[in-house]
């Protein structure tokens, strides 16, 4: 794994931005503090990962902001202009450009991943030119390669369609395509029902504290419903 890049593409949470499924039923704070939650444990991961580690924050007006995020030693390439594939394959060129060779892609909304899915996926690696972990929505909660992606802007991205999707054009490219252990991410109310099952006896120190933020919001929100 140490020759494997992670890469995490991320968005500084704010009130009133980002989230909005959970905003329209649990209110804007709520989904900010939860967005706050679920990037510490993204954090919390490229922080045990070892091998190089890489920010990829939304624009370049978020460099500052993603050079403090870590106390280890962590690279910072911000996204450039375009939908998610045309920024996913400008980071992947800048990246190979520098010497990389194998990189595995994480986004900030996936608290369910943990140490051995990233290892499968990279172990997936040795024998499979990309790997995707498969999220309950039909979309994909990780992407990991050791050849540059095809042409991904015109994928279906943030629909039921896209894992099918992405494997299609892989194939089609001529690369093979393996999928690790699937793992969800959080949008909308179900999944956060979903992690507080899944997450309860997990013991890293961000996921018991994303938890905390669940269950705290959830609880007012049942109260409000209640009275």
């Amino acid at each position: 794994m140490s020759d494997t890049t992670l890469v995490l593409f991320c968005k500084r949470p704010a009130l009133g931005f980002g989230k909005q499924r959970l905003a329209a039923d649990l209110g804007e704070q709520a989904a900010f503090e939860i967005a706050v939650g679920l990037l510490a444990c993204a954090l919390e991961d490229l922080e045990h990962w070892p091998g190089p580690v890489v920010i990829a924050p939304h624009s370049d007006t978020e460099i500052a902001w993603a050079k403090s995020l870590l106390r280890r030693s962590v690279s910072v390439v911000p996204q450039s202009e375009g939908n998610l594939g045309e920024r996913i394959e400008k980071i992947d060129c800048r990246l190979r450009s520098k010497g990389a060779d194998q990189l595995l892609v994480i986004g900030s909304d996936a608290p369910e991943l943990n140490a051995r899915l990233l290892a499968q996926a990279v172990e997936l690696l040795t024998d499979h030119d990309v790997v995707f972990s498969a999220a309950e929505d039909g979309g994909v909660s990780l992407m990991a390669n050791r050849k540059p992606w095809p042409e991904l802007k015109p994928m279906p991205w943030s629909t039921p369609q896209l894992g099918g999707a992405l494997q299609k054009l892989c194939e089609c490219a001529g690369q093979s395509v393996g999928w690790s252990g699937p793992c969800s991410d959080v949008d909308r109310l179900h999944d956060l029902e979903r992690i507080r099952k899944n997450l309860r006896m997990d013991p890293r120190p961000a996921r018991q504290s994303l938890l905390a933020i669940i269950s705290r919001w959830q609880s007012d929100e049942y109260g409000q419903t209640s009275k």
